[in-house]
Parts: C-alpha cells; structure tokens; sequence
C-alpha cells in the first residue's frame, strides 16, 4: 500500500469518531445498528484497525453518508453533480441530491439529536419550500407554529413566513427537502476554505 492510500486509511478513524459523537451515538448503539461489534468499531475510530470495505459499507448506510466522503477521496466530479455530503452548524449534514442550475433543489438533512430547551431562530427568504420526514422527529416552527412531524409526514410553505427546522430531544432525524434558487441559497451557504453552511431552514 502506498502512502498516500496509508495517509488517506489514517484519517477514517477520527472522521468515523467525529461523526458518532455529532449523531450522539454510543458504540453499543452503532454496532447493533451496524452489526460491528463496538470493540472493533472502537480500534477503528483509534486507527488502530484499518477499515475494510465490508465494514464501511455498513457504517455509510448509516450515517447516510457516501463511502467517498468516509475516506476523504478526490473530487473528480464536475461540481455541478458533485452529491458529497457537506457539514453545516450544529453538526448538521446536508446531502444534494440535484446539482443543475436554476429550478428546484432537492437535499437530505441529516439532524443530529436536539435540545428541546433550544431556542428556535426562525428566518425568511422568497420563494417555498416542501421537506419530507425519512425517520425520527422534525420540529417546525412556522409562523406562530411549533410543530412536530413523524415520518411520512410533508409539509410546504412559503418561505416568507418566519420558520425553523429542527431535532428533539428524540434523536436524530432525517428528512427530505425541496427549495427554489433563493431557498438553496438560504440553506447551504459554503464558507470561505471549508464547506459548511447555516443551519436548516
């Protein structure tokens, strides 16, 4: 194995373990999850056991994740269909799933378990927006609403209303989006060197 694969095996470890503590998942929960016994799970975020294929697979099913952005692999795409996950505040990850310019936008969120004493910080912006709830719970705040949406459920609106996307003291959720040009630009905002970007919403 040559050194840059070493290099690129070397940094796996500490990126599974930044991904469990952000979902705030014990490895007893990730290896039944998973079916990676938690001591392996355990050598493997140390980088005392390099990955193998058959258990990144399941841990990226997991983290709703690709086996790209596990390992930190080039970028080879064109930008515009590039569908890497990005990381956004609060630990957050985002996942594009359409990448053409103009027209509407579809995105996976993937919230991390929330604090239900947090404060929401509703925002606006033109055009609308419809999200559909994949698993766990998702709060919205629209409006004078607080909501909580189970999976199977779909809102839309119009973003113009003051709204707020959010976890519960529940556990993670993961949900569906769709925006216009002037919504993306509100949810994901790349900063200067690093790609991240506001919180949902």
């Amino acid at each position: 194995m040559n050194s840059t694969a070493d290099e690129t095996l070397d940094t796996v470890g500490p990126r599974l373990k930044n991904l469990r503590l952000r979902r705030d998942v014990t490895l007893v929960a990730l290896a039944e999850a998973t079916g990676i016994s938690a001591s392996t799970l355990s050598r493997l975020e140390a980088g005392v056991r390099r990955p193998t294929l058959e258990q990144l697979l399941p841990l990226a099913r997991y983290y709703g994740v690709t086996l790209d952005s596990l390992v930190d692999a080039p970028r080879t795409a064109n930008p515009r269909i590039d569908l890497r996950p990005m990381t956004i505040d609060g630990g957050a990850i985002v996942i594009p799933l359409t990448r053409r310019p103009g027209g509407v936008q579809a995105y996976k969120f993937v919230l991390p378990t929330g604090n239900d004493d947090d404060v929401p910080k509703p925002r606006t912006h033109e055009g609308h927006d419809w999200a559909y709830v994949l698993n766990g719970t998702l709060r919205l705040v629209l409006g004078d609403q607080d909501l909580r949406l189970q999976a199977g459920e779909a809102v839309e609106f119009d973003t113009r209303t003051p709204h707020w996307f959010g976890a519960t003291s529940a556990g993670p959720v993961e949900y569906l989006s769709l925006v216009g040009r002037q919504g993306q630009r509100a949810h994901v905002r790349p900063a200067i060197g690093e790609v991240a970007g506001e919180s949902a919403g």
